[in-house]
């Protein structure tokens, strides 16, 4: 089934506050996690060769999310800060397009996507529907959306587009890496939702799913507007980023979640992640994210991981520059 109904009357409150779009239980479908909201809503949507664009770079296993409902996942770069090209976007878009993922804060850059950038992402896939005749959906892959810092606003996508499918997991804003738990919330206005959502239902069946755990889903009722404390990851991306910097890496400043992803100092970045973690510095290469010649950094240890990690950082990039 979709989930207990409180819990989703209780979703639906929460989201219908913060987007302005007026929810109900009837589209909300509580899921195993941001995983297993993607998976069930690709395979309700795509027939086969259908494609899915994503931004690189984007959360590794969308490629592969895509594939396992005969999709094809179509990559678009962003610009060198990583903010959305939309020249690339339109070049990207054809009557095959099914559905664009988007992940704000992103996994691996940290990079927020501004209300302005998001309203023009809309307009752009309105202007692609109106052309072909075909909806496109836009599915926003929302699990740090509360993990921001400085102020930074986080629009909810349901404000501004109305095919669009908001996916989240509480394993990121309430620190439960363990406990698969989320939801998929379908727009009133989205074309065929009545439709889409009995598929999402079925699909949590078949795929497996059958239900979100319900012990959990009770725990996550009353907690729809708590989340951590991001002030400790602002102050984590603060030290790693003022000391990556010092040192003489290329780094755009996160804005939320809690990774970095600089720019190799030599153009094989496999071989530089290979000599950090020589130096006891485990990071991951950038080319399993779709951009080559970076790597990602994951802050969300304890601090004195983080300073024990400098020593490395330093004397890997001083060989590479050798």
């Amino acid at each position: 089934n979709a989930g207990l109904t409180d819990v989703r009357e209780a979703v639906a409150g929460s989201l219908s506050a913060e987007s302005g779009v007026k929810l109900s239980a009837d589209h909300v479908v509580m899921v195993c996690g941001a995983a297993g909201g993607l998976n069930i809503t690709l395979k309700a949507l795509l027939d086969p060769d259908e494609e899915v664009i994503v931004f690189s770079p984007f959360f590794v296993e969308y490629l592969f999310y895509s594939d396992n409902h005969g999709g094809k996942t179509v990559i678009v770069p962003t610009h060198e800060d990583f903010s959305l090209n939309f020249n690339e976007l339109r070049k990207a878009l054809s009557p095959k397009t099914k559905a664009v993922i988007i992940n704000s804060p992103n996994n691996p850059t940290g990079v927020v996507y501004s209300r302005a950038m998001l309203t023009e992402l809309a307009e752009v896939l309105r202007q692609h529907t109106s052309d072909t005749g075909n909806p496109v959906y836009l599915i926003s892959d929302d699990p740090y959306k509360k993990i921001v810092f400085d102020g930074v606003e986080t629009p909810n996508i349901m404000e501004l587009y109305e095919n669009s499918i908001y996916i989240t997991s509480h394993s990121k804003d309430l620190a439960l890496p363990g406990e698969r738990i989320g939801y998929v919330a379908v727009h009133p206005k989205c074309a065929d939702a009545e439709s889409l959502m009995s598929g999402l239902i079925f699909c949590n069946r078949v795929l497996g799913f059958v239900n979100a755990p319900a012990l959990i889903q009770r725990a996550v009722k009353n907690v729809q507007d708590v989340s951590v404390d991001a002030e400790m990851y602002r102050k984590k991306r603060d030290f790693l980023y003022g000391e990556l910097t010092r040192i003489g890496y290329s780094v755009v400043k996160p804005q939320g979640a809690f990774y970095l992803f600089p720019k190799s100092p030599i153009k094989d970045e496999v071989a530089f992640v290979q000599k950090l973690a020589e130096k006891k510095v485990l990071v991951v290469p950038g080319r399993g994210f779709g951009s080559p010649g970076y790597f990602r950094i994951s802050y969300c240890v304890p601090d004195k991981v983080l300073e024990g990690s400098i020593h490395g950082f330093e004397n890997a990039f001083s060989e590479a520059m050798k």
